[in-house]
């Protein structure tokens, strides 16, 4: 039976996880397939409890697992402690390094009944369907990084290895050539050496793949893009902060960041969570938006388990209560009423 190690985290982790897992159960309710969900401790209330972000029961059963499945990690209680001890640096990346999760998958998609949600105009967003690669366990956050005392600096080390660069590439190009065969890869080559190297090794790898289309853009003049005509993307690949930024800014034009999934990958095995943060402004008052948690768990099924059937009906049905008019808070409009996260997971099982 597959293994998914389910980690809530913190914030309102605790709650858009339950609604994922009532999500999965009911689309796999009469089927075959069976999955063995078991919950560990990561981040802040980990720290709280055994007074590290990543436990070593939690590493070890996410080695053994053949999914995560991920809430969020974070919050002002921990922000006084030591960069290195708090829940971002003390649990997302040795995570994902020590899985060597070096592929991160955002799709940014623009459901119609939400047009009206985005910041933007509903021309500049309604034809919105694009999906961003992130390199996800090299260049900055990676490298080395400490302060000088004499006199007082600070520095971060920016590095990649043609490697690193070549198979986040690949997968991409690979994307590509299952969609409208577009790929834009983003860089800073006009100012860093690290994007210069990127940009030569994606020209060399483009010809591997004549069909795909292949462009160049800074990262500022592509953030630019993002928000002036964004239906020019397909697919998009870039490094690690880049990417990071990139996708925050992407999730807007589909309205809000509580709508955009995300995967981490490593061949199969991935870490699947919502592209959001812990929110503990709204923790525990069943505010909190599920369906990018649920829309993650539907990537898990696809990418991991080869369920495409089942990852569509979960989409699917997504939609369907969107057109049916629910709203959590991020997305409701003055005057409309909002329904919580616990009634907005059961209308996407009664949805199914």
């Amino acid at each position: 039976m597959p293994k998914i190690a389910v980690l809530p985290g913190d914030g309102i982790g605790k709650e858009i996880i339950p609604e994922a897992l009532k999500v999965l159960k009911a689309v796999l309710a009469g089927s075959r397939y069976r999955f063995d969900f078991q919950e560990f401790l990561i981040g802040g209330t980990a720290i709280d409890e055994v007074e590290t972000a990543l436990p070593s029961d939690t590493l070890r059963a996410c080695k053994d697992a053949d999914a995560i499945l991920l809430g969020s990690v974070g919050g002002p209680k921990w922000d006084t402690l030591p960069a290195i001890k708090r829940p971002e640096l003390g649990a997302l990346l040795p995570l994902r390094k020590e899985l060597n999760l070096y592929a991160n998958i955002r799709p940014v998609k623009v459901f119609p009944s939400l047009i009206s949600a985005s910041t933007l105009k509903e021309e500049i967003v309604k034809n919105v369907d694009l999906v961003v690669f992130r390199e996800l366990t090299g260049g900055l956050y990676f490298g080395d990084k400490g302060r000088n005392d004499n006199p007082p600096a600070a520095y971060d080390v920016l590095i990649y290895s043609e490697e690193e660069i070549r198979r986040i590439l690949e997968l991409a190009f690979q994307a590509s050539q299952g969609r409208r065969k577009k790929l834009c890869s983003v860089d800073k080559a006009n100012v860093l050496e690290s994007s210069r190297f990127w940009r030569e090794i994606a020209t060399d790898v483009a010809k591997q793949y004549p069909e795909v289309e292949l462009t160049h853009l800074y990262v500022d003049n592509a953030a630019m893009q993002l928000v002036r005509y964004p239906e020019q993307f397909d697919v998009i690949v870039t490094e690690n902060m880049f990417g990071d930024i990139l996708t925050d800014l992407a999730s807007m034009l589909s309205g809000s960041i509580g709508m955009l999934s995300s995967a981490s990958m490593c061949g199969k095995k991935g870490l699947f969570e919502p592209a959001h943060g812990s929110a503990p402004d709204i923790a525990g008052q069943n505010k909190a938006n599920p369906l990018a948690t649920i829309l993650s768990a539907a990537m898990m099924l696809r990418y991991t388990f080869d369920l495409h059937a089942e990852a569509d009906r979960i989409e699917r049905a997504v939609i369907k209560v969107l057109d049916q008019g629910y709203r959590t808070a991020d997305l409701v409009k003055p005057g409309e009423k909002a329904v919580g996260t616990k009634e907005m997971g059961d209308a996407v099982v009664a949805a199914l």
